[in-house]
Formats: C-alpha cells, sequence, structure tokens
C-alpha cells in the first residue's frame, strides 16, 4: 500500500481559484471577523498569536498586509479558513479541482493506496475544499492532513515528520514547485511533478513531471 501525499495549488486545483475566489473572498470578510468577532475563542487565540508576530501592528492591518505578500503564516492560514468554511457552508464556494484528480483518487483509494494532503493552506481550509468540491464530497477518500504546522513544505524535516505521523516511509509525494520536490526526495519519499501548464508550471529536470493523475501508479 503506497500513501499519495499531495500539495494543492497548482497540483489538484487550478491557481486561479486561490488567487481569484479564495483569497478576494478572505480579504473581504476578515476585516469585519476580526474586529466584530474578537471574543471568539478560536479568533482571540489567533489575534493573540499575530501580536506576537507582530507586535504593535493593527492586527487587522497586519493580516492584509500578509495576504498581499502571500506569507505562509500560520494565524493567517487559520482565520482564512475560519472565513472560507462560512463560505462553504452558504454555497458561495465551491473547491475546485482539476477533472483528472476525484478519479484518480477514486481508483488509489479502489486499489487499496492511501491518499493525504500537505498545503501551506490550514488543515481546516484543506477539508473544507475537499469535502465541498466540485466533484463533490472526496474527504472520506482522504487519510490525512498536514499543514505548516509539521513543518515548512521546503525543508526535508517537514516530509520526515509525515512519514512518522503516518507510519510509512512508501509515501509519493505529488507537486508543482521543484524546491518542494527537492526536500521530500531529500526525505526519502518518491516524487512526481504536475506540470499544470494553465498554471505556468516549469518543468523539473531532476524529478519526474506529469501533466495528469491518470498518468501516476502509485
Amino acid at each position: 500500500m503506497t500513501t499519495v501525499l499531495t500539495d494543492i495549488e497548482g497540483t489538484t486545483t487550478p491557481i486561479a481559484f486561490v488567487r481569484d475566489v479564495l483569497f478576494p473572498f478572505a480579504r473581504s470578510r476578515l476585516p469585519d471577523v476580526l474586529r466584530g468577532q474578537a471574543n471568539r475563542p478560536d479568533i482571540a487565540a489567533e489575534l493573540a498569536e499575530i501580536g506576537r508576530l507582530a507586535p504593535g501592528k493593527d492586527p487587522v492591518r497586519a493580516v492584509l498586509d500578509w495576504m498581499d505578500e502571500d506569507a505562509k503564516v500560520t494565524p493567517l492560514k487559520t482565520l482564512q479558513g475560519i472565513v472560507w468554511h462560512e463560505g462553504y457552508q452558504s454555497g458561495d464556494i465551491r473547491g475546485a479541482l482539476y477533472p483528472d484528480v476525484a478519479p484518480a483518487f477514486r481508483a488509489w483509494t479502489a486499489a487499496g493506496h492511501r491518499i493525504a494532503i500537505y498545503s501551506s493552506g490550514s488543515e481546516a481550509a484543506q477539508r473544507l475544499l475537499f469535502a465541498h468540491s466540485e466533484a463533490g464530497d472526496l474527504s472520506p477518500l482522504i487519510a490525512g492532513y498536514f499543514d505548516t504546522r509539521i513543518g515548512a513544505k521546503a525543508e526535508a524535516a517537514s516530509y520526515g515528520r509525515i512519514a512518522a505521523a503516518l507510519g510509512t516511509q512508501d509515501i509519493i509525494f505529488l507537486s508543482d514547485i521543484e524546491r518542494e520536490l527537492d526536500a521530500a526526495a531529500a526525505a526519502g519519499l518518491r516524487t512526481c511533478q504536475l506540470v499544470r501548464w494553465q498554471d505556468g508550471t516549469t518543468p523539473s529536470t531532476k524529478h519526474k513531471s506529469v501533466n495528469d493523475f491518470s498518468l501516476i501508479q502509485p
């Protein structure tokens, strides 16, 4: 049994969905959430972390600046996930996937393989995308979710921790980004790059690459 560990943005999901749908949705709602719901325990915890990371800075300004920088900062990702949850629940957002993804997930699961997700987006945001995807609820097919709390995606140690959490070294990691693939390979994982031409992926010369999940044999 192989575990297929996959990135999201640029791999399972068009970058345009994140850039043109998720980010604007969060940006438009986060200021009101931070100002109007600051006493909610989950939001208060993230506000405290923002204060630690950006001392003396207005929390709303800090969050918006991080969004402008596309910073991989855990409190930002967590707050985005809270806002996106409302959008998915209301039906304002549906998780976009490349058309080859859901059939491959189902085929791999039927063949006895496991699927796990590793993204810089929060675990909560990952769960929402796959539970409310355009292809239906794919969450029963996914055995685990990992975000930046386990480590940065360009660090080999992060993949070692994921392997330990999954209880296996038989993992193939899928991503569009070469430096992430390099880190996974350094940790002993097999790798495959997804070259999504719509997203302008630069093909790697060091890793196997495909343009469709159906071409991957775990």
